[in-house]
């Protein structure tokens, strides 16, 4: 009996000297990634996002307490695509953090698997924020969300590969209920189809070229450029020729050029989240796109 005794207490003491499976530190650049990554990680992962719905993932700083995350990262996701080419060199410079550099396994840039689109023929600063390598607004089409999730399994487990079994389990089953989801999307949408919009900023491209919906126009004269006076009245003189349904902005962008525009052209302007956080519906990627769908066919009515 002693001896028994001892055998347990020994594998005991064994058991507790082992230190449990830490879970990752994964800092997402967006929202949406963070949202990604949780999908496909679950408890396996502590997720922080850079940035919120309610900011320009185009400008914020690198703050301390960003950099302290970025310094504890074992993954940093991001878009790429120059979208964060204004702040995150800074971060990642700061962060003396060498597992989440570019070329590494824990650097993962969503970009590389998108279907992209706005692709500039030349590169023209007159022409105003024009990136290189196209539209990096990529989340605003779930199809995209759905070939970066292939690829973000495989990153975990690349770097995870104790849990790699987990992770492509889990994305398994997120692929089988996006598919699902982007069927009754794309059902619910119909209505949409050939639908004329004018946005505030070419940030919604994929979700209407996703729709088939149309942009005639932006409230920015140029990317990145604030909408001016003689602008918005270009817009508004060129709506009998060129005419709109709808006037559509980010939750982060500031409304008072959508809503002039929409006062005096009698549209409707809607807000979309654009990305999860972006109002209190959009809480994760499923009710992103629900709400962004219900918005969009509330506005027609």
């Amino acid at each position: 009996m002693q001896r028994f005794v001892f055998i347990f207490l020994s594998l005991f003491l064994t058991l507790l000297a082992v230190p449990a499976q830490a879970a990752l530190n994964v800092l997402a650049c967006e929202p949406e990634w963070a949202a990604l990554v949780t999908e496909l990680a679950g408890d396996k992962a502590n997720v922080s996002s850079a940035t919120s719905a309610m900011q320009d993932p185009h400008r914020i700083e690198a703050r301390p307490s960003l950099i302290a995350r970025a310094r504890n990262a074992d993954l940093l996701v991001c878009t790429g695509m120059e979208l964060e080419a204004g702040w995150l060199p800074v971060l990642l410079q700061q962060s003396a953090n060498a597992k989440i550099q570019p070329g590494q396994p824990g650097y993962f840039e969503a970009g590389r698997f998108a279907s992209v689109i706005d692709i500039p023929g030349r590169l023209d600063r007159a022409n105003g924020d024009v990136h290189a390598a196209g539209n990096p607004h990529i989340q605003t089409d779930p199809r995209n969300i759905a070939r970066v999730a292939v690829a973000l399994a495989a990153a975990l487990a690349q770097i995870d590969p104790a849990q790699a079994a987990f992770y492509q389990a889990r994305q398994k089953d997120f692929a089988a209920r996006w598919s699902a989801a982007l069927a009754r999307w794309e059902r619910n949408a119909a209505p949409l189809r050939g639908v004329a919009v004018i946005e505030h900023h070419k940030n919604l491209d994929y979700l209407l070229n996703w729709l088939g919906m149309r942009e005639v126009g932006t409230l920015e004269p140029k990317p990145g450029l604030e909408p001016s006076a003689a602008q918005l009245a270009t817009l508004l003189g060129g709506l009998p020729a060129k005419p709109a349904r709808l006037i559509l902005r980010a939750a982060y962008q500031d409304g008072r050029a959508s809503d002039w525009l929409a006062e005096r052209a009698r549209i409707p302007a809607v807000v979309l989240p654009f990305t999860v956080g972006g109002n209190a519906n959009a809480k994760d990627l499923f009710a992103l796109f629900d709400d962004t769908i219900a918005r969009l066919l509330g506005g027609l009515k």
